[in-house]
């Protein structure tokens, strides 16, 4: 089962060759955050930040709780604050970024804003932020990478989301998280494979159905031709398919067929016209 976490920590281990996707990554850090704060519940992203700033040469102090409020309670989790000089990094525009720091600018926001979750219903990817001008920003990039995006506002902030299998596996094949991508495609195979297979039980349940119908209605027609006697004067291969019939009452008309020595339409018009008669007696 595919874990978001499991994500996260893989986009967190991986350092950026290049100066430029490191500081792209650390603008996507604090993308939407306050200027110059990374408040983050994440271990993992936090040293992140510590790593990219100090690669960059920049001054910054190792990660700090928020608050000491419910330290003392087993299990209790709090904020990490990373304070970094924002202005130290300088100006970040999609339009002038070269593709490798738009993706390393895509994973440092998945990162630190992005939430992802698997359920039955499908994947789901969103990212709050705090600004709808965040948002936007964050949508060119997608857009400029081919990943379409959708924004909606939630109790004051702006959340830029993404739905649907193909959506969410090019995200994560551009931020690099390639172990997620390869069980997302697992996990879509998977589940086609169960709904393949739902479709042709459901498809072999409504044909045992249609012929279990069948056989008792040709049952029902042979017992009434036998009883006023017309069954022993009709031909011998409409005696063959009522006695077939009776000696095999569940057997399908592929069955039949292979019993009699006969084509599948034939054995068909034969049981057909069984009930025919009995019907036309009926009336009669």
């Amino acid at each position: 089962m595919l874990v978001a976490g499991e994500i996260k920590g893989e986009l967190a281990r991986i350092h950026p060759a290049r100066a430029c996707c490191r500081r792209a990554e650390l603008i996507g850090l604090l993308h939407g955050h306050d200027e110059g704060m990374l408040r983050t519940l994440d271990h993992a992203v936090a040293r992140t930040a510590v790593a990219l700033a100090s690669s960059l040469g920049m001054s910054v102090e190792p990660p700090r709780p928020e608050s000491e409020r419910g330290r003392g309670r087993p299990g209790a989790r709090h904020h990490l604050r990373v304070e970094l000089d924002r202005a130290a990094l300088g100006p970040w525009r999609r339009a002038d970024a070269p593709t490798c720091d738009r993706r390393s600018f895509l994973r440092g926001v998945l990162l630190a804003s992005g939430s992802l979750s698997f359920s039955a219903s499908g994947p789901h990817v969103e990212f709050v932020l705090r600004t709808t001008a965040a948002a936007e920003e964050l949508r060119g990039v997608l857009a400029s990478l081919d990943v379409r995006s959708l924004v909606s506002l939630r109790r004051g902030r702006s959340v830029v989301y993404l739905k649907g299998h193909e959506e969410i596996a090019s995200l994560l094949r551009l931020v690099g998280a390639n172990r997620g991508v390869l069980q997302l495609e697992t996990l879509r195979v998977e589940r086609d494979v169960r709904a393949r297979l739902n479709r042709l039980l459901n498809a072999e349940e409504a044909n045992l159905g249609r012929t279990v119908r069948a056989a008792d209605r040709q049952l029902g027609a042979i017992a009434l031709l036998e009883g006023d006697g017309r069954l022993p004067s009709l031909g011998p291969g409409l005696r063959e398919a009522a006695a077939l019939r009776r000696r095999m009452p569940d057997a399908d008309l592929d069955t039949l067929a292979a019993a009699a020595g006969v084509s599948r339409s034939a054995v068909n018009h034969r049981l057909r016209r069984l009930v025919q008669l009995a019907s036309d007696e009926e009336d009669a």
